[in-house]
């Protein structure tokens, strides 16, 4: 058997890896047989000398099969997810995984909190009261039988090698390598056992990505990979350099998502990405035959309320309300301060400083700094204006849901700061840009 060390020291001389290498190497992370400090050489000599697309294919699958791989053999649909790398006001899952139910995919979505200034889907769910998001695997398959759809998070046997790994880039600072960023991405969607997926990769000033140049490398490493470890993928760009939502934080996201289910309001770009990246799933599936009939398809799903039963149907089987569509309001956590911030002059919003909007949000107690921060599900912002907004003198930039006045008043310097108003209204842009696979 090859020594760690020689794995590293090849690696280091930037010489490739073959796969049984990679895959002793991810077995060592998992079983803890490898060193916090070999695993750090080694994160750190990939983050300089990069990897092959095939060593990327291999360390992916080596990190998937570190713990358990689910098997839906059981289940008489095709299983399909989508993945976002993260932005603010990105609530796309709640509605894309019951509306992909409706359309005859069962959707087993595995999702992560939030850190830094981007939300996470599951914080989001935690505002559901009852709501168990950390189900065991019976009840996890129950649902997805059931609702068609089941967004959870990562247990512990998925992808424990990808667990440890992350956690020593995180203090390491090679978190930023695309092959690792890939395998770290792939390995935990593809341990969910799925025939297809659709990635929503971000880009613009509150996405991690923030240049088009960079969300087209991470995209195309994504595709590649996972095609090429045997699960249909395309990835769409889209744009960040707005909230998607009107809303941003957690509780304020999920009215956000049960409005635009039930159609008593929707974001017209938030519209746009969540139903076009449904449209890829079915596609991908074989469930359509192309864009336009997927499209067809995901509206009527949407538009008939079979979405909304679906989600329904997944909130109850997961331990949240039965009414919770129809008494959302009651449920959900409520800031006790409720105000708007409003413009100072006349004028157009020109540019939005999205990451600044995440950061207020994370300021108000939203958000976290560190994995060990505990949220206010309560807080956020709501009303956020877009870009190309028309606005007078003490219309309202958004409505800020703050703990108290302190928070409040941070919260509002912070959200005058993120917005540029002039005289001219800019072009208006599409949330859509590129498609890859």
């Amino acid at each position: 058997m090859t020594l760690l060390s020689e794995i590293i020291r090849k690696k280091r001389d930037d010489r490739s890896l073959d796969d049984a290498e990679i895959a002793a190497f991810a077995r060592a992370i998992a079983d803890g047989t490898a060193s916090e400090g070999q695993v750090a050489a080694f994160a750190m000599a990939v983050f300089f000398n990069g990897m092959t697309r095939a060593e990327a294919v291999a360390l992916t699958l080596a990190m998937r099969d570190s713990g358990a791989v689910l098997d839906w053999s059981d289940i008489d649909r095709p299983v399909a997810d989508k993945h976002s790398t993260g932005g603010v006001g990105d609530n796309v899952s709640l509605m894309l995984a019951p509306i992909a139910a409706a359309c005859g995919l069962a959707v087993p979505m595995i999702s992560g909190r939030g850190l830094g200034h981007t939300g996470g889907t599951l914080d989001k769910m935690d505002a559901i009261p009852g709501y168990v998001s950390k189900p065991d695997n019976a009840l996890f398959r129950k649902c997805v039988r059931e609702a068609g759809c089941a967004i959870i998070g990562q247990t512990a046997d998925l992808a424990p090698a990808d667990k440890r790994f992350y956690a020593i880039r995180d203090v390491t600072a090679t978190v930023e390598s695309v092959p690792l960023i890939t395998a770290s991405i792939l390995s935990k969607k593809l341990a969910a056992g799925l025939q297809a997926l659709v990635l929503d990769v971000k880009y613009g000033n509150g996405a991690f990505m923030d240049s088009e140049a960079k969300a087209v490398e991470l995209a195309t490493s994504l595709v590649e990979v996972a095609n090429g470890a045997g699960t249909r993928t395309a990835a769409l760009l889209t744009d960040m350099n707005e909230p998607l939502a009107s809303a941003a934080g957690n509780a304020v996201e999920v009215t956000n998502a049960v409005e635009f289910l039930t159609g008593a309001a929707r974001d017209e770009r938030l519209e746009t990405v969540t139903l076009a990246l449904v449209a890829e799933m079915l596609v991908l599936s074989g469930l359509q035959p192309d864009n336009t009939a997927a499209l067809e398809t995901a509206r009527t799903a949407l538009d008939s309320g079979r979405a909304t039963e679906a989600f329904s149907r997944m909130v109850a089987c997961l331990g949240g309300p039965a009414d919770f569509v129809e008494r959302y309001r009651h449920y959900l956590p409520a800031a006790p301060l409720v105000r708007a911030v409003t413009a100072t002059r006349a004028g157009f919003v020109t540019a939005i400083d999205t990451r600044g909007l995440g950061l207020a949000v994370v300021s108000l107690g939203g958000g976290r700094r560190t994995p060990e921060d505990v949220i206010d599900l309560s807080v956020g912002l709501t009303g956020i204006a877009g870009l190309g907004a028309k606005l007078d003198v003490d219309t309202p930039l958004c409505t800020i849901h703050a703990a108290n006045e302190t928070a409040f008043a941070a919260a509002e310097a912070a959200v005058r700061r993120c917005y540029r108003i002039g005289d001219d209204a800019p072009a208006a842009g599409n949330p859509l840009g590129r498609r890859i696979g």
